[in-house]
């Protein structure tokens, strides 16, 4: 199968959505991607966890190891069908808003259905 750039350009998201494809993963099943983004305190991180309660979102809060800079990790778990618009958008909105919360995006991933 040769690779459809609409669907599945030549950047990071989309490398990784047609990595999952090549692996058998069955993209047209929605299920829950989860979004990382790490913040420099647990107070700026609660107060960006109940920002995107109040959205309706589902999401989850723990200390993290991989940044000494930024130890406190929101986790959202939104229910999406994995396409690269969906992902990249989802994504870029949650960067713009972490922003103002001294966050940042820290990456995407979910369970493969298929």
């Amino acid at each position: 199968m040769s690779r459809d750039l609409s669907l599945y350009p030549e950047d990071e998201n989309g490398d990784v959505l047609w990595n999952m494809l090549q692996d058998g993963d069955d993209l047209s099943i929605p299920r829950e991607v989860d979004f990382a983004l790490i913040f420099p305190t647990q107070d700026v991180a609660i107060a960006f966890a109940v920002h995107l309660l109040k959205n309706e979102q589902k999401v989850s809060l723990a200390a993290y190891e991989g940044n000494d800079e930024y130890p406190w990790q929101v986790v959202v778990h939104p229910l999406m069908l994995p396409t690269h618009q969906n992902i990249s958008g989802f994504e870029g909105l949650l960067a713009s808003e972490a922003v103002s919360y001294s966050g940042q995006v820290d990456g995407w991933g979910c369970l493969s259905q298929g």
